[in-house]
């Protein structure tokens, strides 16, 4: 493996140091399930909170979470929509990739444990596909890290890996087990 290693290294080590790194495919793909992923969790959460696209706004998202054993409801809609509106636009931009994973995974614990979680796992049953795919989608982005267009790049955490993981799923599953709780 030593030897593959010495094979596959650039022969002029300067110039593989000062060159600009150019984007991939990999870059570009990441960027693009980022925008869609992350501004469609945006979108959601601006939903619940004040009622944009066509959503319901938050007296009646408050009145939702009642009816589910939420209360008071309407602090929950707004815990709720926050942690999907700033999850979502963290991860679009790139930005506290880790947190902004948190958050989702969070609110998808929530959302299996309270409504989907008894109709098995179909959407069509009103199962938790959904939810597990938002989930895994989101911690996803943590482990692979924002990628090169991401306003995390500049950051120490920015790279992804097993803690950034680790952080989304821990941190979430807090979340989601204090919210339980209350």
């Amino acid at each position: 493996m030593h030897n593959l290693y010495r094979l596959s290294k650039p022969k002029d080590p300067v110039a593989h140091d000062t060159a600009v790194p150019t984007s991939s495919a990999a870059d570009w793909g990441l960027l693009l399930i980022r925008l869609t992923f992350g501004l469609l969790m945006a979108g959601h959460g601006a939903q619940k909170l004040f009622g944009l696209f066509g959503g319901d706004g938050l007296t009646a998202t408050g009145k939702g979470f009642e009816a589910l054993g939420f209360r008071p409801g309407r602090l929950f809609a707004v815990i709720g929509g926050l942690s999907e509106l700033l999850g979502g636009l963290g991860l679009a931009l790139g930005l506290l990739t880790p947190l902004a994973a948190a958050a989702i995974v969070g609110v998808m614990i929530n959302a299996m444990a309270t409504v989907t979680g008894a109709h098995g796992l179909w959407e069509s049953d009103g199962g938790v596909e959904y939810s597990v795919s938002i989930a895994v989608v989101a911690l996803a982005i943590a482990a692979i890290g924002p990628g090169r267009f991401a306003v995390d790049r500049f950051f120490r955490w920015g790279s992804g890996g097993w803690g950034a993981a680790i952080v989304a799923l821990g941190l979430g599953g807090v979340g989601a087990a204090i919210t339980l709780s209350l």
